[in-house]
């Protein structure tokens, strides 16, 4: 297979394995940390009205979700890849970055979380995931 074409489809791949790490770790989060009582998070209106709610246990999960995901995809890119082995890597931790910015922007986190959400569950998880994956 030209190395072109297998990099973009393991860069598909890896874009679709790690937002299904992310969705997973999302729908258990509920039975392992419960919303607070009252607050309705099947909807982003719901969870916007409801993030006032939220305590820091609340952030646990999604930051998991956004750094699990980060990390199977830029993991798999890296190990399939047929070369551009870091650069591929990154490019997954672009794209989960880019989704954490339009969370940010869509949902009204404290400041604390977004810091920490956007600092370590991207670029340093896509590194990690290419570390491990040579």
């Amino acid at each position: 297979m030209h190395p072109i074409l297998r990099n973009t489809l393991v860069l598909v791949g890896g874009i679709i394995a790690g937002s299904a790490v992310n969705m997973g770790v999302i729908s258990i989060s509920d039975s392992i940390i419960p919303p607070p009582e009252g607050a309705d998070v099947t909807t982003i209106d719901g969870l916007v009205a409801a993030m006032h709610l939220f305590e820091p246990k609340h952030f646990l999960m999604p930051f998991l979700a956004h750094a699990l995901g980060t990390l199977v995809g830029a993991f798999l890119v890296a190990r399939l890849s047929a070369g551009h082995h870091l650069k591929l890597a990154i490019g997954i931790g672009i794209f989960f970055f880019v989704g954490g910015c339009i969370n940010v922007y869509l949902l009204p986190s404290p400041l604390w979380f977004n810091i920490v959400d956007l600092t370590l569950a991207y670029f340093p998880m896509a590194f990690l995931g290419w570390k491990i994956a040579r």
